[in-house]
């Protein structure tokens, strides 16, 4: 989600993960992971192409929902998150859209420059921390440039279950604009123009999400996916709703990695106890310590390296976990979180 489609390693793991990949450790490939082939890559807009990914032997693929991502472990050894954008009814692909970041940290770039048609890649099986609401009486979809991706499946599964809806899509420039064929296509007795908000149309004005907020009825169900500003100005424009009925994506951290160290982590399962220096995460010490643990994003929007916690107070530091989930201290974000108490007790 911010590059919206990108979410970027954390500076801090990236050493750990491509070691990790390479030894088998941090993921399991057997396990977790399947083998897919580019079958095609298309020009959406400029820096932003679509893939195609299907089985090599073209069976079927897991199902996956409106809002969901896979994870791709890139013959480099990075990690990167891109929702799916097509069809959930298809079962015989998917397709991601990734927006190739100026000055990112190089996942991006690599997929635009590296991969090519042909090519088999390992992803994850698909997982959804954005689910769609399919029996709600509206939906509002808000969208920041490529924060359109986990958007237009949501739109697409409440077209084809006939449900009521409406997209406001800001962009830059109308040019920049990606997937409007396909959101054209699914409201076509609708003037697009109604939903699409380009910076460059709107000379000295910000987009006015808190007015679209405002408008929505108290039932609808609200979804946000677009740049870190935009997310807080929908957060605090939805602050006086129910939090049942807002839903939003983040793509990269909200806040830095909690790294002051100075505490212990003691491993239940494993009956290992491992310090946590300063300058390191909890999965920084973990791997270090030759320790396997699952992790993707290293940056706590993912849900990946989700673990239990048994005793302590973790310092949360996640996008992944709700406010009620934070203060219930029953889970960790072990790639960005730490402790508030001198020992964390986790189940590994």
């Amino acid at each position: 989600m911010l590059d919206l489609a990108n979410r970027d390693l954390g500076t801090s793991s990236v050493k750990h993960t491509e070691t990790a990949i390479a030894a088998g450790e941090g993921v399991s490939m057997a396990e977790n992971t399947l083998k897919v082939r580019v079958k095609r890559i298309s020009y959406e807009v400029d820096k932003i192409n679509s893939y195609e990914l299907v089985a090599p032997d073209a069976a079927e693929l897991p199902a996956f929902t409106a809002g969901g991502h896979i994870d791709l472990h890139l013959p480099n050894g990075m990690i990167r998150s891109y929702s799916l954008v097509n069809d959930q009814r298809e079962r015989r692909r998917y397709v991601i859209a990734v927006n190739k970041e100026v000055g990112g940290r190089g996942g991006s770039s690599f997929i635009h420059d590296n991969l090519r048609v042909g090519d088999v890649i390992a992803v994850s099986r698909p997982r959804n921390n954005f689910a769609l609401c399919e029996q709600a009486e509206h939906s509002v979809l808000i969208a920041g440039g490529i924060g359109i991706t986990p958007l237009l499946s949501m739109a697409r599964r409440l077209h084809e279950l006939g449900r009521s809806w409406e997209l406001h899509y800001a962009v830059r420039t109308r040019s920049a604009a990606a997937f409007l064929d396909d959101l054209d296509a699914l409201r076509s007795d609708v003037d697009l123009n109604h939903y699409i908000d380009p910076d460059d149309e709107r000379p000295g004005r910000m987009f006015d999400l808190p007015a679209i907020i405002k408008r929505a009825a108290v039932q609808a169900h609200l979804y946000c996916c677009g740049p870190l500003p935009m997310l807080e100005s929908f957060e605090s424009a939805t602050a006086d709703r129910s939090t049942d009925h807002v839903h939003m994506e983040y793509f990269k951290a909200k806040e830095a990695p909690a790294v002051e160290g100075s505490f212990e982590v003691k491993l239940a399962r494993s009956n290992r106890t491992i310090t946590v220096d300063a300058g390191k995460t909890i999965l920084d010490a973990l791997l270090d310590a030759g320790i396997t643990a699952n992790y993707a994003c290293t940056e706590g929007v993912c849900g990946t390296c989700e673990t239990r916690v048994i005793e302590g107070i973790p310092d949360h530091r996640d996008q992944f976990l709700s406010k009620e989930e934070q203060a219930a201290n029953d889970t960790i974000m072990i790639c960005c979180s730490g402790s508030k108490s001198q020992t964390l007790v986790l189940d590994i």
